[in-house]
């Protein structure tokens, strides 16, 4: 069973489709028994860091996001990718969850070319850097839909994916089990069904 952690942040009724589709048994849940439970877990989220970490901390899920990251694959998507660095520089400095070395900082300053958009919106292709058993499905320069103004930065050690944006963005990580996709797995098609296939497997 899959807990998708529901603490007020995401869009969670298209998670929870996506992995029906694939025949997987999926709860969302803020009852930390139900994510103890659960084989693997699910961080999702939009919104901004500092909100969404105060939101994580006020339901008590913390700690419990910690202990069982430590036990089976936890798979944070979007803003819950970037909750799972050390620190965001969204709207000011905040401290993460702290699996992945790094931080989170704004896409647009970064940028080579000033003529793209931001947020970055739309499908760009996955770049994968590294061999890992969540691409077990999916191959080299398959499309991934993006909606996001900050990005992962200073953790090559754990990135195993990116997407060109003028820069490599930072699109997959992984430290342990502990896995994030800065795109929506679950608004990605075939592609991100395949990962999600995947991550039910590890």
């Amino acid at each position: 069973m899959i807990a998708i952690l529901d603490y007020g942040v995401g869009n969670l009724f298209s998670l929870r489709s996506s992995l029906a589709h694939l025949g997987l048994d999926a709860v969302v849940t803020a009852d930390p028994e139900h994510i103890r439970s659960a084989d693997r877990l699910i961080l999702p989220g939009v919104g901004a860091f500092g909100d969404a970490m105060e939101k994580l901390t006020a339901a008590g899920l913390v700690p419990v996001i910690k202990e069982q990251a430590e036990k089976k694959p936890l798979l944070g998507i979007c803003l819950g990718m970037q909750l799972l660095f050390e620190k965001s520089y969204e709207y000011g400095e905040h401290e993460g969850l702290g699996f992945i070395k790094g931080q989170v900082c704004p896409l647009e300053p970064d940028l080579a070319d000033p003529a793209l958009k931001v947020p970055e919106i739309g499908w760009n292709a996955l770049h994968l850097l590294r061999d890992d058993p969540l691409f077990q499905y999916i191959h080299e320069g398959e499309y991934v839909y993006y909606v996001h103004s900050y990005y992962g930065k200073n953790c090559a050690e754990s990135t195993l994916a990116v997407s060109d944006y003028s820069i490599p963005v930072t699109g997959v990580v992984r430290a342990g089990m502990v896995y994030g996709t800065q795109f929506h797995p679950e608004k990605s098609g075939e592609t991100g069904l395949k990962l999600l296939k995947a991550f039910a497997e590890l």
